[in-house]
């Protein structure tokens, strides 16, 4: 599981983003539209259209950091898009499952024990 330091929230772009975007573009979505300081050192991350595809960004104190992944098989888990602007904030374990293509909303426990002893 990934751990963020203390304090560090992660933002999720509601609907769909053009994926042509680079840094400067995407920053300029989290101040714009999402209504948030790109340089506060939280993660913000974004989808494309095919859900294949996401970019993370981050202030790492010194500069703007870009964490792209894009998924061979499937597609990432994301938010309907019913208020353009929207975002929501996931834990760093929903961050984690988010990165490897698990649904966040709903993970399955894959083993549960019958009995305790």
């Amino acid at each position: 599981m990934m751990m963020l330091p203390s304090g560090v929230r992660v933002h999720i772009a509601i609907g769909v983003t053009d994926m042509r975007k680079g840094l400067d573009g995407l920053a300029m979505l989290v101040q714009g539209v999402l209504a948030e300081d790109p340089f506060s050192g939280h993660l913000f991350a974004f989808r494309g259209r095919k859900a294949n595809l996401i970019k993370i960004i981050y202030w790492d104190g010194n500069g703007l950091c870009l964490f792209t992944k894009r998924l061979d098989q499937g597609g990432f888990v994301w938010p309907q898009a019913d208020d353009p602007g929207g975002k929501i904030v996931l834990s760093s374990a929903q961050l984690s499952m988010l990165i490897e293509g698990i649904d966040w909303r709903a993970p399955e426990r894959i083993w549960r024990p019958e009995k305790a002893g």
